[in-house]
């Protein structure tokens, strides 16, 4: 017994020794995160562009009734956060928003489905240089309601994205959530 306690303690004592580089090199590779542009957490004004949408969502966006519906609903949600005071001029901005619904053509073998998806793309305003999207998919739908709760859905979650960034201060209904 005295000896398959020794055994075990060896046992033991090899494998945290022999594991320990690689769980250390596991935590660094994890605490070690890239950095977001500063221009992202630090800026205060926003222009928020309507890039639009590709012709397939368009499409279903004019049937549905509301072909501005993305960027009336993603206005309304930069408004209601307030982290960004909205500006008329993308020259009067430290930073863009530009957000984009698009509905690319996924290949499952047999099948061909779209993807819908919400884009939010970060630009420089004295650059125009890209320094960051976000996407989210947006579940497809039959009926109208179906479609507004999926998009929401879909909103809801990118401006979760936005929020999360370091930096970011939450809202207060953000916090009384947690």
């Amino acid at each position: 017994m005295l000896r398959l306690a020794r055994v075990t303690a060896y046992c033991v004592t090899s494998a945290v020794t022999l594991l320990s580089p690689w769980v250390l090199e596991a935590q660094q590779q994890k605490q070690s995160a890239a950095p977001i542009p500063s221009l992202i957490i630090a800026a205060n004004k926003v222009f928020i562009s309507n890039a639009g949408a590709d012709s397939i969502s368009l499409a279903a966006f004019r049937r549905a009734g509301d072909p501005d519906q993305l960027y009336n609903q993603f206005y309304a949600a930069m408004k209601s956060w307030g982290r960004y005071d909205p500006v008329s001029a993308p020259a009067d901005a430290d930073l863009v928003f530009a957000i984009r619904f698009t509905a690319p053509l996924s290949d499952c073998g047999k099948l061909a489905t779209y993807e819908p998806q919400i884009e939010l793309s970060f630009l420089d305003s004295r650059t125009h240089f890209a320094l960051g999207t976000f996407t989210e998919p947006v579940q497809g739908a039959y009926r109208k309601s179906t479609w507004n709760k999926n998009f929401s859905e879909g909103m809801a979650s990118l401006m979760n994205d936005l929020k999360s960034l370091p930096g970011q201060p939450r809202s207060t209904a953000d916090s009384a959530k947690n």
